[in-house]
């Protein structure tokens, strides 16, 4: 029987396997001397190998009955426990703009929207590491002309180098998803910027992965004014996934004097 029941629509699988934790809870000891974020912390299995090494750690979870949990077991942690939504912290704010390492099972149901939020912080960030379903890990590592290859394998592979550190059973939970997990790593690599224009670059990215069937040269017409003509180049007669991340930013560069404004494109 668990203290804290899991909410379907929290996407709570509660890891049982204290093994598993306690490797999950090694993936960042190449980074001893930075403090630790855990999201999604639900009963504490990750939390108390992490507490055991003596790091900086705060955990930040959106459950009450879960953080209310872990203020009676874990009274270590003092204010270190923030009941919140992950993704609507402002983690600049929260760390002063300081390097941290985040690390976490995940909830299955946000962890691309985390993944993007690391890349927004990518600066801070030189670490992230922890639980998610098997098929996005094999989503944000897969090179280019694989089917999976998407929007998140092409971004987080600019910025970061990622390892597939092992798979886990449906088993190892309470209760059981309906899919695999997998345990991945992100260590920042030393790329300080694109050979492009940023904004540009995503909305190049991501336009062309939402419509990934067509042909580049179909689907970024949306960003062109209506007058403009694509010019004639083989970058523009391929599909998104053919395509690696240096011919992406070569994209970028001959989409740019033709590109609508792009001032006001998210960052």
């Amino acid at each position: 029987m668990l203290p804290v029941k899991p909410k379907k629509n929290l996407g709570q699988h509660f890891l049982k396997d204290t093994e598993i934790a306690k490797h999950i809870a090694e993936t960042l000891d190449g980074f001893p001397l930075l403090p630790i974020l855990e999201v999604g912390p639900g009963t504490g299995m990750l939390t108390r190998y992490l507490i055991e090494k003596k790091r900086n750690l705060t955990v930040v979870e959106i459950d009450r009955q879960s953080t209310a949990y872990l203020r009676e077991h874990f009274p270590e942690l003092g204010n270190k426990i923030i009941e919140n939504d992950f993704l609507k912290l402002d983690l600049g704010k929260l760390y002063n703009n300081s390097a941290f390492c985040l690390i976490g099972n995940y909830p299955y149901n946000i962890s691309s929207q985390i993944f993007f939020k690391v890349l927004d912080n990518k600066n801070i960030i030189p670490c992230c590491a922890g639980m998610i379903q098997k098929d996005v890990a094999e989503r944000i590592i897969a090179p280019p002309g694989n089917k999976t290859y998407g929007i998140l394998s092409v971004l987080l592979q600019t910025w970061y180098n990622i390892e597939y550190l092992f798979t886990v059973s449906e088993q190892a939970f309470i209760p059981p998803p309906k899919v695999k997990s997998a345990v991945v790593r992100l260590t920042r690599n030393k790329r300080e910027k694109l050979d492009c224009n940023e904004k540009l670059f995503k909305s190049v990215v991501k336009t062309g992965f939402n419509q990934r069937r067509k042909m580049l040269r179909n689907s970024l017409k949306s960003l062109l004014p209506d007058e403009s003509r694509l010019p004639d180049d083989p970058l523009l007669n391929q599909r998104p996934e053919q395509l690696s991340i240096a011919q992406f930013e070569e994209l970028t560069n001959l989409l740019e004097p033709l590109a609508k404004d792009i001032s006001s494109r998210e960052k």
